[in-house]
């Protein structure tokens, strides 16, 4: 007897892909975001950048590149030493579309008001295609500040690394990291001798964010200390060891490279190499911020939409008072993530006699909310006993005082008023265990359309 294998695999209950959507269009909190910190003019080339990233074209391009991983080719078939990294297509073409919507360098080529505010929400939005392009575009744009510190330099590379052309632009990199010193740079071995107008690097550098890059900040000890130096990726004497084994963002090709006499240029003054390459790292500080908002983001943009489309137990996912928990809690985190993100992408320094303004910029939002009013006095009290052991838990509490301020002022109350309930006094409680009384119906529409 013929049994028919028709039927045994239909597909239910599972929700279809979100995509096409634009990414920008259904996030409100972003969009409010861009035009309460000066970014509205802004808002038309986000749209459009929306809706390619959430593109059915754009997710296949990135699962591919993720899928294919980079493949390091040291030495060409006749024993020459080419340090080649092959990366997939689909990998160039979401780097290109980062480059030529100018995410790389839209402040610098456009300063206006706002330029960093719509800058940092492209990058929120590109990053929810592939997070692993954003590391040199991210690096690319932090470079330009080092770079104004030796002018002759800036006005030779200014122009390549801001060009919004992925074919004769220039990518910049960060190669700053050895084993023996981590976090302590301080600690580096890599030297540097002068040659002429010229100085000649030799070292080890454990970790380099994108070898394929035109050029390079790098540190060195110099007869005067350590001091920050360019490189170019072409330099014979730029060699590869291997690319990293990583847990995520394996499409980008972070490697470990060896400098043989690489020829560089001093970039600020010999000895203070440290408070030169700081001003790059800055700007890439900022970039992790918005780029772990992004990520919450997609996150919950994903986990919104699968919830109302998949049943458990006779009705949706999302009808299930206990899931409506955990997903506007979800919720609020991100929206949290995303205003103290755009709120500090306007106003992007940080400098020493920051923490005055921060407080005052909480206390914005004093009398309107009585738990965050008890919070701000918190923190306003005697400084720890052990700053540097309680460290965590004091920027952990200044960070969700400017969250929470920033939501009393401008979300809607259904979120400000869930926000300071969960957050504020309750650290380091698991999501989903928001209070009685929580406005999950306001909340979830607001995180994603229906």
């Amino acid at each position: 007897m013929e049994i028919s294998q028709t039927g045994t695999h239909a597909v239910e209950n599972q929700a279809p892909p979100l995509a096409p959507y634009n990414v920008f269009e259904s996030d409100l909190p972003l969009r409010e975001a861009v035009e309460r910190e000066g970014g509205g003019w802004g808002i038309d080339r986000l749209r459009d950048t929306g809706e390619l990233a959430g593109s059915p074209d754009a997710i296949a391009h990135s699962e591919r590149a993720e899928r294919n991983e980079p493949i390091l080719r040291t030495h060409d078939r006749y024993g020459n030493r080419i340090d080649e990294v092959e990366l997939d297509p689909s990998w160039h073409w979401c780097l290109r579309q980062a480059i030529e919507r100018e995410i790389h360098a839209l402040p610098w080529r456009d300063p206006q008001p706002g330029g960093h505010a719509v800058r940092a929400a492209l990058f929120f939005v590109w990053s929810q295609v592939n997070s692993g392009v954003m590391c040199p575009v991210s690096m690319t744009y932090s470079a330009i500040p080092a770079l104004r510190e030796e002018p002759d330099l800036a006005a030779e590379w200014e122009p390549r690394v801001t060009r919004a052309s992925y074919d004769d632009g220039a990518l910049v990199g960060m190669a700053m990291t050895e084993k023996q010193g981590g976090s302590d740079v301080r600690a580096n071995s890599t030297r540097a001798v002068q040659n002429g107008d010229a100085w000649e690097i030799t070292g080890h550098k454990w970790f380099c964010s994108y070898p394929p890059c035109d050029a390079f900040l790098t540190l060195a000890q110099a007869p005067a200390g350590l001091s920050c130096f360019l490189i170019e990726g072409r330099d014979p004497g730029f060699r590869i060891q291997r690319l990293k084994d990583k847990l995520g963002t394996r499409s980008l090709p972070s490697s470990e490279v060896e400098f043989h006499a690489v020829r560089g240029h001093l970039v600020g003054e010999e000895g203070r190499g440290i408070p030169t390459i700081i001003r790059m790292v800055n700007h890439t500080r900022l970039d992790c911020l918005i780029g772990s908002a992004a990520g919450m983001r997609w996150g919950v943009a994903q986990a919104v939409h699968h919830a109302r489309h998949r049943s458990a137990f006779g009705k949706l996912l999302s009808d299930q008072p206990l899931m409506r928990n955990v997903l506007a809690d979800l919720a609020i985190e991100s929206e949290a993530a995303t205003a103290v993100t755009m709120r500090v992408a306007r106003a992007f320094v940080r400098e020493p006699e920051g923490l005055p303004a921060f407080l005052a910029e909480c206390e914005l939002a004093r009398g309107a909310n009585a738990a965050l009013d008890a919070h701000l006095d918190r923190i306003a009290g005697p400084p720890p006993g052990d700053p540097e052991f309680e460290a965590r838990s004091v920027v952990s509490d200044l960070a969700v005082a400017l969250q929470g301020s920033l939501l009393v002022r401008n979300a809607p109350a259904a979120v400000s008023d869930a926000f300071c309930a969960a957050r504020l006094g309750a650290v380091g409680r698991s999501y989903g265990t928001l209070p009685p009384g929580v406005d999950t119906e306001a909340i979830l529409s607001r995180a994603l359309p229906a």
